[in-house]
């Protein structure tokens, strides 16, 4: 039979597709029963409330296709948050999109800016599918060096990266893969360059709970005069431990957003209904209590996951936010094992049954990442404890 490439030929923004790295380890863990620490999944359990709610929609028959752009009611509630967490000056649900999740929001935004022949800056270390997705796009994507927590960006450099071509900055905070919270001088920074070579910005705040220490979350979008040029997305997985419900939104300026909600129907019609209803429950039955024991949580499973690397010989440095610790092991380069990020993630595997992520997969340079791993400790401290235990064991 002949090779089905020879009679199917595929989109130019297809053949150059191949598994994530994140997906990849996902697969190699699973093979050996071992534990995941790559993939951020969150297997924590999701608040009652919320199953509560989204059963009863079901028994109610709610079924049918909602608005393109959410709910009336899921619309509102993050309309409220938005003002009153995030500070941004928006003020109708016409400036509210609902999408699958925060990558189908991010998915419906690139697609209403971006066309071949524009430029897009990205900060790194990246998150890959932000990369990835910028790509199908047709845009160039321009990289500028951030850093981790305690780092920020070159302005200068920054500068050098914008042309007349460049349409939009990609900003991530708090960051994954480096637990970068940006803070509101950097933030004006980057606003000054937007402002004077007429940028947008899309920013992903999808871990905007999570910070620890001195690490305030600020929206770009609060920012004066920022509103207008910037796209905020969020979304409800990894707060509320949902990460497979695939429900995500994005707040913006009207005349941006309506594009962006006609662009979210042609993709996807709409979220899932029956869970839109369920997590009303977040703005209506869940206090302040919840967040303060989610960020407690937090604090305890970083302690434990950055201690652990430390005792074995990585550098690990404190994130400031999310639930990443992006570690080096150059220290110990000189263990069997350790020479580059792809052995030492498969040694993890193999020794610890431990999985983590490869630091090539957050740089456009995969030499840049050489040394580095990343581990999620969104997990049950249970589950967390026995992946340190076994990281330990085998290399403590």
């Amino acid at each position: 039979m002949e090779p089905l490439s020879k009679i199917i030929s595929l989109a130019d923004r297809a053949r150059p597709l191949k598994k994530s790295n994140i997906r990849t380890i996902s697969q190699a863990v699973d093979e050996v029963g071992g534990i995941n620490l790559g993939q951020g999944i969150c297997d924590l359990p999701t608040p009652d409330a919320i199953k509560e709610r989204t059963h009863a929609a079901i028994d109610a028959d709610q079924s049918i296709y909602s608005h393109h752009a959410g709910i009336e009611a899921l619309r509102e509630g993050i309309l409220a948050k938005a003002q009153e967490y995030n500070d941004l000056p928006a003020t109708s649900i016409d400036e509210v999109v609902v999408s699958a999740g925060s990558t189908g929001a991010f998915v419906t935004a690139v697609m209403t800016l971006l066309q071949e022949g524009d430029e897009v800056i990205l900060f790194e270390p990246f998150y890959g599918y932000h990369r990835n997705i910028l790509k199908l796009t047709g845009a160039t994507v321009r990289y500028v060096p951030l850093g981790g927590p305690e780092d920020t960006f070159d302005p200068e450099v920054l500068k050098a990266a914008v042309t007349d071509r460049t349409r939009a900055v990609i900003v991530n905070t708090p960051a994954n893969p480096s637990g970068k919270v940006w803070s509101r001088d950097e933030l004006a920074s980057l606003l000054a360059v937007m402002q004077e070579h007429d940028i947008v910005a899309i920013t992903d705040e999808i871990y905007e709970y999570m910070t620890y220490d001195d690490a305030d979350h600020v929206s770009l979008g609060s920012l004066p005069g920022a509103y207008e040029r910037t796209i905020t997305l969020s979304g409800f997985s990894k707060t509320y431990n949902v990460t497979g419900w695939r429900l995500g939104y994005a707040v913006g300026p009207d005349r941006l957003l309506e594009k962006m909600g006609l662009m979210n129907d042609l993709f996807y019609v709409c979220a899932p209904r029956p869970l839109q209803h369920g997590m009303l429950a977040v703005f209506e039955d869940l206090g302040d209590d919840y967040y303060a024991e989610l960020l407690d949580g937090y604090y305890k499973r970083r302690a434990l996951m950055c201690e652990t690397l430390e005792a074995i010989g990585f550098d690990v440095p404190r994130p400031k936010g999310a639930y990443y610790a992006f570690a080096d092991f150059g220290p110990i380069r000189d263990r069997p094992g350790f020479s580059n990020d792809v052995e030492a993630a498969d040694t993890l595997i193999r020794e610890a049954g431990v999985g983590s992520v490869t630091g090539r997969s957050f740089f456009h340079d995969p030499s840049d990442g050489v040394t580095k791993l990343r581990f999620c400790f969104g997990k049950e401290l249970s589950v967390l404890k026995q992946a340190c235990d076994q990281l330990l064991a085998a290399f403590g």
